[in-house]
């Protein structure tokens, strides 16, 4: 017997999302339909290849829809069809009022950060970046303005000194999917709450990365640049150009104040075991990069077959 009698419908696509539906569904919550993106091609044969969220969901048997634009009337009516009680949205795109309206309980997303900061399409990178010791995840009920509704429930995680992106993406990845259990079961129980969200900070925003964001300031001081690096590790990646080539740079390391005048940029190295950078108050050691077209390697590595 489901936990509750709401029937849901879910919508997600990445690995990110697959979590929150995998618990829904083991702990016996009615899942009635699937909504992700089309198949999209991928890999070297360019072959059409299913959202995370899809294969899960075909393994489940549960229905999939798939629309290319969400206003579409045959999409709407299809929705309609399904009589879902509750909507939940975790790592999908924006909903136009059609759809997250429809269900007479609403619709509610998941969000990593603790709202109303970081509001944006990459609130783990931006958190990271910015030095943060400290975010988590949010649900909150959809309304017009993105991430803006009403709150449901919160839950704070650490950021430790040594995470990247990645790992704190695996850790709110598992707990988001806890909450939007836990979300789920107190709309069902008639117990949710509804917090309006103060205004946010103005530095604290998380808008989209693109690939100029990413490149390095070796005018900035060393933990920024350490932060920086972490933040978009392992994707979408930190770079610089050394020497006219360009270079992913994945991990750095805070190697103090200079022993000798390195100005913000410059470079020093041994040709063999480390490559300093100078910052704007010190240098960093870069611990691992990737040059184009190459796989990333740890700096010793990259030495022992290239050379700067």
């Amino acid at each position: 017997m489901p936990s509750s009698p709401l029937r849901l419908i879910f919508m997600g696509t990445p690995e990110f999302a697959v979590p929150s539906l995998q618990t829904l569904v083991e702990h016996g919550h009615r899942v009635v339909a699937v909504i992700t993106a089309p198949d999209k091609p991928a890999g070297r044969g360019r072959k059409l290849t299913a959202s995370p969220v899809k294969a899960y969901a075909v393994s489940q048997g549960i229905p999939v829809l798939q629309p290319e634009k969400l206003k579409n009337p045959d999409f709407l009516e299809e929705l309609r069809a399904y009589q879902a009680d509750l909507q939940i949205v975790v790592a999908f795109r924006m909903l136009p009022e059609a759809v997250w309206a429809m269900p007479p309980k609403g619709t509610f997303n998941l969000h990593a950060s603790l709202l109303p900061d970081y509001r944006g399409a990459a609130p783990i990178n931006w958190a990271v970046i910015n030095g943060e010791t400290e975010t988590g995840v949010t649900t909150f009920f959809l309304q017009h303005e993105i991430d803006t509704g009403d709150l449901i429930f919160q839950e704070t995680e650490p950021i430790r000194p040594d995470d990247t992106a990645g790992s704190l993406y695996e850790r709110l990845m598992h707990k988001g999917a806890e909450l939007v259990l836990r979300t789920v079961d107190a709309i069902a129980a008639g117990e949710a709450p509804r917090i309006p969200q103060r205004p946010p900070q103005e530095e604290k925003r998380a808008p989209k990365i693109f690939r100029e964001t990413c490149q390095i300031d070796w005018q900035q001081p060393s933990q920024k640049i350490v932060d920086f690096v972490r933040g978009l590790s392992p994707y979408p990646s930190a770079w610089t150009e050394l020497n006219g080539r360009t270079y992913k740079i994945h991990r750095v390391a805070d190697a103090g104040p200079q022993p000798e005048p390195l100005a913000a940029g410059a470079l020093l190295t041994d040709a063999k075991t480390h490559l300093y950078v100078g910052t704007a108050d010190g240098r960093v050691a870069v611990e691992e990069l990737q040059p184009e077209g190459k796989r990333r390697m740890a700096i010793e590595e990259f030495f022992r077959g290239n050379e700067l």
